[in-house]
């Protein structure tokens, strides 16, 4: 699987990068938890500050397109992204480690 940024750009005021990409890949479409380990590894972050948003994948194509935010820390994602965005990315939201006791 390889990845190519296609546009970054700085959003200071919520702490992150807002980052365009596209993965070339050879079998089917990858996870995206997959592709947010890949791009964290090339970005040189923990995988827990980066949010893949949107995975566009063309009938028949090996190429996916995608949109992700890319956090200065995990404590800014949380902050700032939606409850089931963290679920779908598997980031564990503040206060919910303890709760299923």
């Amino acid at each position: 699987m390889d990845i190519d940024i296609i546009n970054e750009d700085e959003n200071p005021m919520l702490h992150r990068t807002d980052v365009r990409f596209e993965v070339v890949h050879d079998e089917a479409t990858p996870s995206r938890l997959s592709v947010r380990d890949s791009l964290a590894a090339m970005l040189n972050k923990d995988a827990d500050e980066v949010v893949i948003h949107e995975l566009d994948t063309k009938f028949g194509m090996r190429k996916t397109v995608g949109y992700a935010k890319v956090y200065e820390s995990p404590e800014h994602a949380r902050d700032v992204e939606q409850d089931y965005m963290l679920e779908r990315n598997k980031i564990v939201a503040d206060g919910e480690e303890g709760e299923e006791a």
